[in-house]
C-alpha cells in the first residue's frame, strides 16, 4: 500500500524477500543487540497496551465507589505510573540500540560496497557513470540506514500494536468491533486511492527535480562558456521552464500527500461519534460496564495509528529496498578474473646469479617467481636455423625458454636475463627485464566491433616504442592490454616471455609505470600525491622524482612547497602542473617498463622542453611505451608504430619512416607546416 506521506518516489525492488532478507543479514550479525531490541519493542507494546487497558478497572472502581479518599485514588495510579515508565524506558532503550545497530550495518554494507568496487574490472566503470556509483553510497546506503533505524522499528512496532489493540477491543465487545471494521475499511480505502495519485505526482516530481539539478550542474560547470557565449538569458529561461515543472509536479504530490490525512482523520471522528453512541446505547440497556466503555472508546481512537505509520513506512521500505537492491547488483557484479600464479620478487643479482631477497628488502632488481609444475616450464632452448630449439639438457652456452601451450600448440618463448633453477626449489626465477611482444592480437569493447585487429609489435628491454595515428585509432587501447586493463580475444601478449595472463594482475601492474591520459591527483599535500607511486619512498626519493619530472621547480614556488595542499583533483594547479605531478609519481615507483599516454599532452612547448632531458633520464634502461600527438616528442623512439582503425599502417625508425614518404611522413610534414 503507498504511503500518503513521504517526498520520494517510490521504487519496488525487484525481488523484495530476497533482498530484505540480506538486508537484515547485515544486522543478525549482532544477534544478542537485535534480541534485545525486539524484547524492549514487545514491552513498549505490551505498556501501552496495558496502560490503557489498565483504566477499564480504575474507572469502574471509581464509579462503584471503591475509592474512600484521594490516598486510595493515588495508591491506584501507582500502577499505571510504573507500566508507563516502563514503556517509556524500553522505547528509548530499543531506539538507542536500534541506531547503532543501524549505523554499523550501513558501515559494513558501505565498506563491503567499497571493497566490491576495487575488485571489479575497468569494463565495469565504462557501462556506469561515476555519478551512477556514487549514489550507491549516498542515497541508496543512507535510505537502507534510515530504514534499519527507523521503518523497520516502527512498522514491526506498529503492527504489534494494531494486533494487540485488535485483539482488546474484541475482547471488550466484539459488537463494538464492527462498527470500527467499517471505518478502518473505508480509510484504509481513502489511503490507498489517494496514495496511488500521490505516489504518480512524487514521481514526476523526482523526474522534474533530476532535471533541474542537473540543468543547474551543467551551468555552475559551463558558466565560462554561457558567459562566453552570451547565452545568459536563454539559460535563465531553460532554467525558469524546468522550475516550474517542479513547482507543478511538487505541488500536485504535496495536494494529493497532505489532503489524505484529514480525510482519514475526518473518517475516525465519524466512526468514533458512531461508536459513543452504540457504547452509549450499550451501556445504558446491556449492561456494558462504564469501564469497558471508555476504555473502549480510547482503542477505537488508538487502532487506526498503527495503520497510518505502516502506510507511511511501506514506502520507506520499499524504496530503500529497491536501493539495496542497487547496491547488491554492484556487489555481485563479476569481479575481475585473475588466474594468474606467477609474481614479483625482489631478488639480489651476484655474478649474474639471482639470489632471493629478505622479506621486504628493496633491491632495485625484480625477478619474475614461478610456481614449478605449472602451465609454464623453463627449457633450455638454442638458435636453430628454424628458430628456437629445445634442447634435452642445459650446456654452457645454451640460453633459456618458457614452454607452454598456446592455442593448442606448444610454443617456446626467449627468456632474457637471468635465470635461477636449482633442483629442490619450488619457483623458478627469470630476471625482469622488459621485454614485451603482442603477437596477433585482436581485441573489441563491443562483441563484433574490432577496435584493434592482428596487432604485432615488440619491445625489447630498454627500447622507446611510440605509437601514433588518429583519434580513437586504438593507441590508448594497446597499452590498457599491457597490464590487463581488458583481456584480449584472440593472439597472446608477453612480457619476458610470460603469457601476462600467467602473471597475477597486482604483480603485473606493480612492474608498470603509468602516467595516463586523464591526470587524476588526490587530496592531500603534494608530497603525499607523488609518493602514492611507492608508499614507502621517503621524501628525498620523492624529491628526487619530481627533479627528474621538472617538478621540482614549480613546487619549491608552491605557498607551503611539497607540504602545499592539493584539492579538488588539482584545482589549484594547472593543468601542465598535474601532468609534471603525475610523471614524478610514476618516477618514483621506478618502474621497469614505463607507459606515458599523452604525458606531454597538457604541457606547453616552453615546459616540455625543460623537461625533455628528465624524461630521457627517466626512460633510460626501461622499456616504454609512449603515445603522443605532439611528433617531435617521438623522434629519438626506437620504432614508431603508426595505427589507423586498429591496424598498423607502418612502423620503424623516425627516419626510415619519413623515407617511406607514407602516413607518418604525411603526418610529421603537416605538423611543421601548421607550426
Amino acid at each position: 500500500m503507498p504511503g500518503p506521506h513521504g517526498n520520494k518516489s517510490f521504487a519496488k525492488p525487484k525481488d523484495t524477500k530476497k533482498t530484505a532478507l540480506r538486508v537484515l543479514g547485515y544486522l543478525s550479525k549482532s544477534k544478542l543487540p537485535l534480541v534485545a531490541v525486539f524484547a524492549f519493542l514487545l514491552l513498549s507494546v505490551g505498556a501501552n497496551i496495558g496502560g490503557s487497558y489498565y483504566m477499564r478497572p480504575l474507572i469502574n472502581d471509581l464509579v462503584g465507589g471503591v475509592f474512600h479518599g484521594p490516598g486510595d485514588l493515588l495508591m491506584a495510579l501507582v500502577p499505571l505510573l510504573g507500566i508507563y515508565l516502563v514503556g517509556i524506558v524500553a522505547s528509548y532503550a530499543q531506539s538507542a540500540i536500534m541506531a547503532v545497530l543501524a549505523q554499523k550495518g550501513a558501515k559494513r554494507l558501505r565498506e563491503d560496497l567499497f571493497d566490491a568496487l576495487q575488485r571489479l574490472p575497468i569494463s565495469f566503470y565504462d557501462r556506469h557513470t561515476h555519478g551512477e556509483l556514487m549514489s550507491r553510497f549516498t542515497n541508496d546506503a543512507d535510505n537502507v540506514q534510515m530504514a534499519l533505524e527507523q521503518s523497520v522499528v516502527s512498522m514491526v512496532s506498529s503492527a504489534f500494536m494494531f494486533v494487540g489493540v485488535v485483539a482488546v477491543m474484541i475482547f471488550i465487545s466484539p459488537v463494538l468491533f464492527l462498527i470500527t471494521l467499517l471505518v478502518l475499511g473505508a480509510t484504509f480505502a481513502v489511503i490507498r486511492f489517494m496514495g496511488a495519485r500521490s505516489q504518480k505526482y512524487h514521481r514526476e516530481q523526482q523526474a522534474a527535480l533530476g532535471r533541474v539539478n542537473g540543468n543547474i550542474q551543467e551551468m555552475i560547470e559551463g558558466l565560462k562558456v554561457v558567459k562566453a557565449f552570451t547565452h545568459e538569458e536563454e539559460a535563465k529561461a531553460e532554467f525558469a521552464r524546468l522550475n516550474e515543472e517542479l513547482r507543478v509536479s511538487a505541488s500536485n504530490a504535496r495536494f494529493y500527500a497532505m489532503a489524505v490525512m484529514p480525510i482519514a482523520g475526518n473518517l475516525n471522528h465519524v466512526g468514533y461519534a458512531v461508536t459513543a453512541m452504540a457504547g452509549g446505547l450499550l451501556a445504558i440497556f446491556g449492561g456494558f460496564d462504564l469501564g469497558g466503555f471508555t476504555t473502549y472508546l480510547n482503542y477505537s481512537r488508538q487502532v487506526s495509528q498503527p495503520l497510518n505509520q505502516i502506510s507511511q513506512q511501506i514506502t520507506t521500505i520499499l524504496s530503500a529496498l529497491a536501493g539495496a537492491e542497487r547496491i547488491f547488483e554492484v556487489m555481485d557484479a563479476q569481479p575481475e578474473a585473475d588466474e594468474g600464479r606467477v609474481t614479483l620478487a625482489a631478488v639480489r643479482k651476484e655474478n649474474e646469479a639471482l639470489i632471493p631477497a629478505g622479506e621486504g628488502e628493496r633491491t632495485g632488481c625484480w625477478a619474475w617467481k614461478v610456481p614449478k609444475g605449472g602451465a609454464l616450464t623453463l627449457v633450455p632452448i638454442e638458435d636453430g636455423p628454424e628458430g628456437l630449439k629445445e634442447l634435452p639438457a642445459p650446456t654452457a652456452d645454451s640460453r633459456w625458454a618458457w614452454k607452454y601451450d598456446q592455442g593448442g600448440q606448444t610454443t617456446l618463448h626467449r627468456v632474457r636475463g637471468a635465470v635461477r633453477s636449482i633442483e629442490g626449489e619450488e619457483y623458478y626465477y627469470t630476471e625482469l627485464k622488459g621485454a614485451v611482444r603482442f603477437t596477433n592480437v585482436d581485441f573489441s569493447y563491443v562483441p563484433g566491433k574490432q577496435v584493434l585487429k592482428d596487432v604485432t609489435v615488440y619491445a625489447n628491454p630498454g627500447q622507446k616504442i611510440a605509437f601514433v595515428g588518429s583519434t580513437g585509432a586504438g593507441k590508448t587501447t594497446i597499452t590498457n592490454l599491457i597490464n590487463r586493463f581488458y583481456e584480449i580475444e584472440d593472439g597472446v601478449i608477453t612480457y619476458d616471455g610470460i603469457d601476462v595472463k600467467q602473471i597475477k594482475k597486482d604483480d603485473l601492474r606493480r612492474s608498470l609505470g603509468a602516467v595516463l591520459q586523464d591526470t587524476h591527483l588526490f587530496t592531500g599535500t603534494v608530497m603525499e600525491n607523488i609518493r602514492y607511486g611507492r608508499l614507502e619512498a621517503t621524501d628525498e626519493e620523492c624529491i628526487a622524482a619530481a627533479k627528474t619530472a621538472g617538478a621540482h621547480s614549480f613546487i619549491r614556488r608552491l605557498p607551503d612547497g611539497y607540504q602545499t595542499m592539493v584539492a579538488g583533483d588539482g584545482a589549484n594547479l594547472s593543468q601542465g602542473q598535474r601532468q609534471l605531478l603525475a610523471i614524478a609519481r610514476a618516477a618514483v615507483a621506478d618502474p621497469p617498463v614505463m607507459i606515458l599516454d599523452e604525458a606531454t599532452s597538457s604541457i606547453d612547448t616552453r615546459t616540455e622542453a625543460l623537461i625533455q632531458k628528465g624524461m630521457d633520464a627517466l626512460m633510460e634502461n626501461r622499456t616504454v611505451f609512449v603515445i603522443a600527438h605532439r611528433l617531435s616528442t617521438v623522434r629519438n623512439a626506437d620504432c614508431i608504430v603508426v595505427i589507423e582503425h586498429g591496424e598498423i599502417e607502418e612502423k620503424g625508425s623516425h627516419a626510415e619512416l619519413l623515407k617511406q614518404k607514407g602516413r607518418y611522413y604525411r603526418l610529421y610534414t603537416g605538423q611543421f607546416q601548421l607550426e
